[in-house]
């Protein structure tokens, strides 16, 4: 088991929070007093840059590409979705009158929208012209349908026709191809829910319903569109949209919609995983300035009842992942949630993240749907997932392998099947995506800026051209007893010159056993003069996790090259490289590790036996631990391991 967080280990969060309870959470010492306290301090900070008419949150800090006056609605709508979970879990009590605030800010906000002055809202046009606001009118509406009694109710009925008006443009413009389809779905599951229903609201329902059908590719995973994304959006909007929307519907129309809450209970068997045993999420991602929403899922899972975890391991996970961020400077010094990971990290962020972006960490306060004698309160905290035996899971859907250690309670997802380029993309007019394109994440460490050296990535160079990993094609992944394995394959893309070179191509297998990653790469239609070269984790030398990289077959040099940007995680990082050169078919294998256990054997030793035959494309390495084999055959691929594998070819394993 992994010991508990010292309360003094790190600096307090920047507004005051209750005693620990460490009998009731003897993991994180946090209660439901706490997400309270948190709701309120986030919203108590950000409401000192309301406008006069309080309609927008002008928070400070670099605008968003969409302007200053969507990035002031933003920072309205968000953190109402904090204050609506924090009233509405507590059953209409207010203490701090947030409710009237949100009340007068959307009477003046409505009252001319588009308009250039202090408090008017800007219209919700179509995303490619003015699409922020679509996004933000998903909170308003939701932050409305959950403190109906309280706020909307209440209203004046001018304000009311206002609201529904300018609420209406989600349903009337396009939304982004991807999950903003569920902007308009829950813009009008709040108008059905207030009797303002119409043929409009349930096209928009059913479109998003259709969408969601063809996005979904099992295992609890939706892509986010119609290509191969899949990252954190799958539990802070794909599953929770519809999943709250049925909630707060009484599943009434839980007999004819698609089966929402069993999809949501089958991500999170695999979920839950990735969050490591200091309560991180994994890092990979667009849009990881949300932090905390990642536990928005699981906290969602345990309201709903749609979870396998026991309510202990649940209020593991979303306390961990609530603390981590608080204990490590998110908040800063004025208790705003500052643009980046820990702190401000600009690598971190994207061209649509304005200073009210982070706020959408509010929507782990869904927790707070949980009454006080919900078992998610209740119930004595257990490990996580990733604390005790290690742990490998493969998923096929996505194309993912995770693999956690319980030794240094860090959990690493290989990607091998998200990539984020849409459809219509060609891969050449497509930039490197640091928070795709890599071969392998965790919670311990985050890509290099895309200006610095890459890590976790095999990339050909060609007279100088170093090429990318864009379009990602997943040939298999599965898992055993203690290991498991991930493959796909690329087409590299190159920056200078000809942006491909025809015939040449890259497959990829990633196998995991413990703390070990066997990476093995075939390259097809390698030009004289090619080189490979396969990269690894990227630590800071002040840091208490090491990366280590060691070539086993097909290199021929090893060195170390510096990202100065850094990563989420450290100031400034080193990452571990192998070379080789290559023609026609060539095979690399090597063996990586990321690992904070103290006393870890080098790498060098992980392997006593390696036999590779380039003619026919295998790799069979031999474990010196047990004695086991590892058998990778490329096409067709074959994977297999234990201690009859041999280096002889078989039948596939997993």
């Amino acid at each position: 088991m992994t010991s508990p967080l010292v309360p003094s280990a790190f600096p307090d969060p920047a507004f005051e929070l209750p005693a620990e309870d460490r009998t009731l959470s003897p993991y994180t010492g946090y209660t439901r007093a706490h997400w309270e306290a948190a709701a309120d301090g986030l919203l108590r900070a950000a409401w000192r840059w309301a406008t006069p008419g309080r309609a927008l949150l002008d928070l400070p800090g670099r605008p968003s590409r969409s302007g200053v006056r969507s990035d002031g609605l933003e920072g309205y709508a968000r953190t109402f979705l904090a204050a609506a979970f924090r009233v509405a879990g507590a059953r209409g009590e207010d203490p701090h009158g947030w409710l009237d605030r949100y009340a007068d800010g959307l009477a003046a906000g409505t009252r001319t929208p588009g308009r250039d002055d202090t408090e008017s809202w800007p219209l919700i046009l179509d995303h490619h012209v003015q699409g922020q606001p679509m996004v933000e009118s998903a909170s308003v509406a939701l932050g409305l349908r959950l403190t109906r009694a309280w706020l909307w109710d209440r209203l004046d009925s001018g304000v009311r026709d206002r609201a529904e008006e300018w609420l209406r443009g989600a349903l009337r413009h396009t939304p982004a191809p991807n999950n903003w389809y569920l902007f308009p779905y829950t813009v009008a599951g709040f108008l059905e829910s207030v009797g303002r229903g119409d043929a409009e609201t349930a096209r928009a329902r059913e479109r998003a319903g259709a969408l969601m059908e063809g996005w979904y590719r099992g295992q609890g995973w939706y892509a986010d569109g119609d290509g191969r994304a899949f990252d954190h959006y799958n539990g802070w909007a794909l599953h929770l949209y519809p999943v709250l929307d049925a909630l707060l519907a009484g599943d009434v129309r839980a007999s004819s919609a698609p089966p929402y809450g069993d999809r949501l209970r089958e991500h999170l068997e695999g979920f839950s995983l990735l969050f490591g045993a200091d309560g991180a999420p994994v890092h990979f991602g667009r849009s990881l300035t949300y932090r905390f929403a990642a536990g928005a899922a699981v906290a969602l899972g345990a309201v709903t009842g749609h979870t396998p975890l026991a309510p202990g391991v649940s209020r593991r996970l979303v306390n961990g992942s609530l603390r981590y961020f608080l204990d490590r400077g998110a908040t800063g010094t004025d208790g705003l949630l500052s643009l980046g990971w820990h702190g401000p990290h600009d690598a971190t962020l994207q061209s649509y993240s304005g200073p009210a972006s982070p706020y959408w960490a509010s929507k782990a306060f869904v927790a707070l749907l949980a009454p006080r004698d919900h078992p998610l309160w209740t119930a004595t905290e257990e490990p996580a997932p990733s604390e005790g035996p290690d742990r490998v899971l493969a998923l096929p859907a996505p194309g993912l392998l995770v693999h956690s250690t319980g030794a240094d309670g860090i959990v690493r997802l290989h990607n091998h099947g998200s990539d984020h380029i849409r459809p219509h993309e060609g891969e050449s007019g497509v930039a490197d995506d640091p928070l795709y394109s890599r071969q392998s994440y965790s919670t311990r460490t985050g890509p290099t800026a895309a200006a610095n050296a890459a890590d976790n990535q095999v990339t050909v160079e060609i007279a100088g051209a170093v090429s990318g990993r864009r379009r990602i094609q997943p040939l298999g992944a599965g898992d055993g007893d203690g290991w498991g394995w991930a493959a796909s394959a690329h087409l590299p893309v190159f920056g200078s010159g000809a942006p491909m070179v025809p015939g040449l191509r890259v497959e990829s297998v990633t196998v995991v056993r413990g703390r070990y990653e066997l990476r093995a790469h075939r390259v097809l239609g390698a030009p004289p003069g090619a080189r490979v070269r396969q990269t690894g984790w990227a630590t800071g030398p002040e840091e208490t996790v090491r990366s280590a990289l060691h070539g086993l077959h097909g290199w021929e040099t090893r060195d170390e090259v510096r990202a100065p940007q850094g990563t989420a995680y450290t100031r400034w990082a080193i990452v571990p490289r192998l070379t080789g050169e290559a023609e026609g078919t060539a095979l690399f294998v090597a063996v990586a590790s990321l690992t904070a256990e103290p006393g870890a054997a080098p790498l060098s030793e992980a392997v006593s036996e390696v036999a590779v035959a380039v003619d026919t494309g295998t790799a069979a390495v031999r474990w010196a631990d047990d004695g086991s084999w590892t058998r990778i055959a490329f096409g067709p691929l074959t994977v297999r391991h234990g201690q009859g594998a041999g280096t002889r070819p078989g039948p596939a394993g997993a």
